[in-house]
């Protein structure tokens, strides 16, 4: 059982950046593909951004390419999202997701206003 923890979430401007953590306890850390979604209010959840369990390998949503980033830190279980030149849009709840085995974390909200 993997159990993820988003946080740094928060109110920023249009253009403005955030990094979102993701903790993960549990063993193996280093072997999982990690993913972040977000879901905004009505809305579907939908897919962000990938990153394989080597670092090797990335992909992005078209909407967020050029502007946010992924990464991981295997040796403090943590996975990040940068997120700049952010954008009204941008505004939802984000989720950490491993899936294999299955994880969500509670999600943290990201809104972006003026």
């Amino acid at each position: 059982q993997v159990r993820l923890v988003e946080s740094g979430g928060g109110l920023v401007q249009p253009g403005g950046s955030l990094r979102l953590s993701c903790a993960s306890s549990g063993s193996g850390f280093s072997g999982l593909v990690m993913r972040w979604f977000r879901q905004a209010p009505g809305k579907e959840r939908e897919f962000v951004a990938y990153i394989s369990s080597t670092s090797k390998s990335t992909n992005y949503a078209h909407f967020v390419k050029g502007r946010f980033t992924i990464s991981r830190d295997d040796a403090k279980n943590m996975v990040y999202l940068q997120m700049n030149n952010l954008e009204p849009e941008d505004t939802a709840v984000y989720y950490c997701n491993t899936p294999m085995p299955a994880s969500w974390g509670q999600g943290t909200q990201v809104t972006v206003s003026s």
